[in-house]
C-alpha cells in the first residue's frame, strides 16, 4: 500500500474516531448547545469529506473520467448546502457557534494527525 492510500485510510478512520470522542466529550462535560455544535459540525464535515472522496475517485478512475466542470459543480452544491445548514443551525440558536467550529475541525485534526504519524515513520526510518 502506497503512502497516499495509507494516509487516506488513516484519515477516513480517524475522522470517525475523533468525531465520536469529541461528541462523547462534548455531551459529558459541555453545555448542550456546544455539544450539539460538535455533533452537527462533525457530521457535516465528515459527510462532506466522504462525498468529496467519492466524487474525486469516480472522476479520476478510467474509463469514467469526468469533466472538471461536473466535479466543481458537485463541490459547490455541497458547499452551498453545508452553508445553508450551518446558517440555519446558528440562526435558530440550536448550536453554539464555537461548538460548531470545534466539530467542523474534526477532519483537519485527523489530517494533521495522519501527517504527524507519517513524519514520525519517516524520521524513525531514517534514524535506523
Amino acid at each position: 500500500m502506497n503512502i497516499s492510500e495509507r494516509l487516506l485510510k488513516f484519515v477516513t478512520r480517524s475522522n470517525w474516531f475523533l468525531f465520536v470522542i469529541a461528541v462523547l466529550f462534548g455531551f459529558a462535560i459541555m453545555p448542550s448547545g456546544f455539544a450539539r455544535g460538535i455533533l452537527f459540525g462533525g457530521l457535516i464535515v465528515t459527510i462532506n469529506f466522504h462525498l468529496l472522496y467519492k466524487t474525486l475517485k469516480k472522476a479520476f478512475t478510467p474509463p469514467n473520467i469526468s469533466n472538471h466542470r461536473l466535479v466543481l459543480f458537485k463541490y459547490y452544491v455541497r458547499f452551498t448546502i453545508s452553508g445553508i445548514i450551518i446558517f440555519f443551525l446558528i440562526s435558530t440558536k440550536y448550536v453554539d457557534p464555537l461548538g460548531l467550529i470545534a466539530g467542523l475541525s474534526v477532519v483537519v485534526a485527523s489530517i494533521m494527525l495522519a501527517v504527524l504519524c507519517e513524519l514520525k515513520k519517516i524520521i524513525f526510518k531514517e534514524a535506523t
